[in-house]
């Protein structure tokens, strides 16, 4: 099943973060999206101005609220970026892969 069809799981902490093969067997999963320090997920998202990105964070926004899993959304004109960990355990989960792979499905390049 693609990740973008899945669910995101509520971490309740006490659970390992993903590492090394396991975050190997996932990034390619999620086009673009870089996996920094084994820590978060990173993507930036271009836009022909700032209406457009504004848009695309309300819908981002939206997916995250609906699935429980809240990444950073960075603003600014043409442009958004996106940041994703599970606060609870500082790192890496499956759902971060999935709330990505749900962004990535927002997104419509002009």
């Amino acid at each position: 099943m693609p990740l973008a069809d899945k669910t995101c799981v509520p971490c309740r902490g006490g659970v390992p973060a993903l590492k090394g093969a396991q975050l190997d067997a996932l990034k390619p999963e999620v086009p673009g999206w870089e996996v920094v320090n084994e820590h978060h997920l990173h993507k930036s998202y271009r836009f022909p101005d700032f209406k457009t990105a504004l848009a695309f964070v309300n819908r981002a926004g939206a997916v995250a609220e609906e699935q429980g899993h809240h990444p950073d959304l960075l603003l600014a004109w043409g442009k958004v970026e996106v940041t994703s960990f599970t606060h609870k355990i500082d790192g890496l989960t499956e759902s971060d892969f999935i709330l990505a792979a749900k962004i990535d499905r927002l997104y419509e390049p002009k």
